[in-house]
């Protein structure tokens, strides 16, 4: 995975699907076991997305809103695209190498969907 930027910085996430512009996207990394564990858990919402690496699967249990959760495989490519509500276990993909959430229905309005290819760029 392309991470430029230190590790744990905020970064920026664009999502390059065939028929659509490129988004910019403001992102957060969580890379270390306590950073993933913690999650998006006791915030109200999350401006831009969050990524979780390694991780292969996520659940909402404890959080207060619904995400979406796009499953990545090694080289970023989106393998599934899944909206979970609070109180969820969501099923580990054995493909998948790192999982990003947003807010419901984010994903959709960046078009990140099957297929496309997830591009992750440094804070500067």
């Amino acid at each position: 995975m392309e991470v430029i930027g230190p590790a744990g910085s905020a970064a920026g996430i664009t999502a390059e699907a065939a028929s659509e512009a490129p988004w910019e996207i403001p992102l957060e990394i969580a890379d270390s076991a306590r950073a993933r564990r913690r999650g998006l858990l006791g915030r109200a919402g999350v401006a831009g997305a969050l990524l979780l690496t390694p991780a292969s699967g996520v659940h909402t249990v404890g959080m207060r809103f619904a995400v979406d959760v796009a499953y990545l495989d090694r080289e970023l490519r989106v393998l599934a695209v899944r909206t979970m509500r609070p109180g969820r276990i969501g099923l580990p993909r054995p493909r998948a190498r790192h999982v990003i959430e947003a807010e419901a229905g984010a994903m959709a309005g960046w078009g990140v969907r099957r297929g496309a290819r997830i591009v992750v760029r440094g804070a500067g």
